[in-house]
C-alpha cells in the first residue's frame, strides 16, 4: 500500500527510531512492503520508515536507477535494520542529495566516502557491507531519518541548495 511522505515540518520526522525487537513477523512484512510501494511510486532511491509516520529503525534502499537519480550506480535492493555505520576514512565527498520528504529541492551534502555498515535483514539475520560512492551516501542519508536528521541540516554552502528547477533548468540529473 502507498502511504503518505511525510515532509520537512513534520515534528515525528525529527524523532529518535526506536530499534526494531521482532524479526520475521507479520507486521514487518507489511511495514516492508508499504515501504517499497511508497518508495517506487515516488521513484525514491531509498525510504526510511520513519518517512512514512513509522518510528522504528527501517531502511530499504536500492534496485535500478530511478528517474530521480538515472545516472546513479545499481546498489543492491537491501533491507537494513537497526543498522550500524562506521566511516572508513575521514574523506568526505560532496554531492547532490534529494529526499522524498523535502519535495522540489536538492543540496550539495558532504557524506563519508567510505563507510563500513552492518544490520539485520527482515528474518534478522546479520550482515555487514564495505561500501563507497553513491551506494555509502545512499545508505548515510537514510539513516541520517532513523536519527531525526534531514540533509538540509548537513548541508555546509546554502549556495548550493534550491528548488530543482531553479538549479538545473528542470532537469534534476544535471549536475555541476
Amino acid at each position: 500500500m502507498i502511504r503518505p511522505v511525510l515532509h520537512m515540518g513534520d515534528p515525528r520526522l525529527l524523532r529518535i527510531a526506536e530499534p526494531v525487537m521482532s524479526f520475521g513477523t507479520q507486521d514487518l512484512a507489511l511495514l516492508l512492503r508499504d515501504m517499497r510501494d511508497t518508495m517506487a511510486h515516488q521513484d525514491g532511491a531509498g525510504i526510511a520508515a520513519p518517512q512514512i509516520g513509522v518510528n522504528l529503525r527501517v531502511v530499504i534502499f536500492g534496485g535500478q536507477p530511478s528517474p530521480r537519480y538515472p545516472e546513479a550506480s545499481n546498489i543492491p535492493d537491501t533491507v537494513l535494520i537497526n543498522p550500524e555505520l562506521t566511516p572508513r576514512s575521514n574523506e568526505e565527498e560532496g554531492g547532490w542529495e534529494g529526499c522524498l520528504s523535502v519535495p522540489g529541492l536538492r543540496g550539495i551534502v558532504p557524506r563519508w566516502k567510505y563507510l563500513h555498515y552492518s544490520g539485520y535483514t527482515e528474518r534478522g539475520h546479520f550482515f555487514e557491507r564495505e561500501v563507497d560512492g553513491f551506494h555509502a551516501r545512499v545508505v548515510q542519508h537514510e539513516v541520517d531519518h532513523l536519527d531525526g536528521i534531514l540533509y538540509p541540516r548537513r548541508i555546509r554552502d546554502l549556495t548550493r541548495f534550491g528548488f530543482i528547477d531553479a538549479l538545473f533548468n528542470g532537469n534534476p540529473s544535471s549536475s555541476d
